[in-house]
């Protein structure tokens, strides 16, 4: 792995522990010499986790679309801030970019960057680890639900097991370096109508 895209929140959050989970993340990356993909704002976990990052000699590459680049307030300071036309470029970008993702806190726009590229590993179109990144419990509910989806037959066990998860920075990025891709594919059941 050479770079990680971080899907995260353009707010702080309420606790103190999401902003300095970023900040472990930075450091996490640092000491395994890993770039940084983000969506490239200024602002909350995004720029919190970009600024811990560049402090600490990470590149960081920025993809953000135009329209957001006022409202998220585009990071200035990034080794590359690619600004692109609309969302859908934006995802590609970052996930061309990448050699895998996590998630650290963030709101609807996280989870659905989440689970995009989640659905693209299952469906065979990538092969690269996805994490997510739980602090203080806060992506538990969500870990509590994927296994809710495999319980009523909806997703595999061994789709579920396409995202990684942990509680601590390095852990979870050593877990994402050694991670490879169970031979499963996607699967329809056939015989229902």
């Amino acid at each position: 792995m050479q770079n990680i895209a971080v899907f995260c929140g353009s707010a702080a959050g309420n606790r103190p522990s999401y902003a300095a989970s970023a900040i472990a993340f930075a450091e996490a990356l640092a000491q395994r010499n890993l770039g940084l993909i983000y969506g490239g704002g200024s602002v909350g976990i995004m720029g919190i986790l970009a600024d811990a990052a560049l402090e600490r000699g990470v590149p960081v590459h920025g993809v953000i679309p135009r329209h957001l680049n006022d409202l998220e307030i585009g990071h200035k300071g990034l080794t590359r801030l690619h600004v692109v036309t609309t969302m859908h470029e934006r995802k590609a970008l970052m996930a061309d970019l990448s050699d895998g993702f996590v998630a650290l806190p963030g709101g609807i726009g996280t989870m659905e960057e989440l689970f995009e590229v989640y659905t693209w590993g299952q469906l065979g179109l990538h092969p690269k680890p996805v994490a997510l990144l739980d602090v203080d419990g806060y992506y538990a509910p969500l870990v509590q639900f994927l296994d809710h989806t495999v319980t009523e037959g909806f997703l595999r066990t061994e789709h579920r097991g396409f995202l990684l998860h942990g509680t601590e920075s390095g852990a979870l990025v050593d877990a994402m370096a050694a991670w490879t891709p169970p031979p499963v594919p996607k699967w329809l059941d056939r015989n229902q109508t």
